[in-house]
C-alpha cells in the first residue's frame, strides 16, 4: 500500500529517475492508498545527471511492485521487497 511520503525506487532507468515521493493518489478524492496498478503523482528525489528528468520535478508514475502482499482469489499471495514504480508521460 503506498500513501503520501512514501518514497518508491524506480523501475526502469531509461529516463532518469532513481527515487519518487508519492503525492497524491489519482483516481477518488479520498483514496488513502494506491496499489499495484494505480497511477499516482510524486516528486522526483534522486535523479541521475545529465538526464530529461531532474530532481524535484513532478512526475506521474504507474505502481508496478509493493512490500505489502497482494492476495488472489486462487489463494497465491504476491509479496515483493520493495515499492517500485514506472514514470509515465
Amino acid at each position: 500500500m503506498i500513501q503520501p511520503q512514501t518514497y518508491l525506487n524506480v523501475a526502469d532507468n531509461n529516463r532518469g529517475a532513481r527515487k519518487l515521493m508519492c503525492i497524491r493518489i489519482i483516481g477518488a478524492s479520498n483514496r488513502r492508498y494506491a496499489h499495484i496498478g494505480d497511477v499516482i503523482v510524486a516528486v522526483i528525489k534522486e535523479a541521475i545527471p545529465n538526464t530529461t528528468l531532474e530532481r524535484s520535478e513532478v512526475v506521474r508514475a504507474v505502481i508496478v511492485r509493493t512490500c505489502k502482499e497482494l492476495k488472489r482469489k486462487n489463494g497465491t499471495i504476491i509479496r515483493y521487497d520493495d515499492n517500485a514504480a514506472v514514470v509515465i508521460d
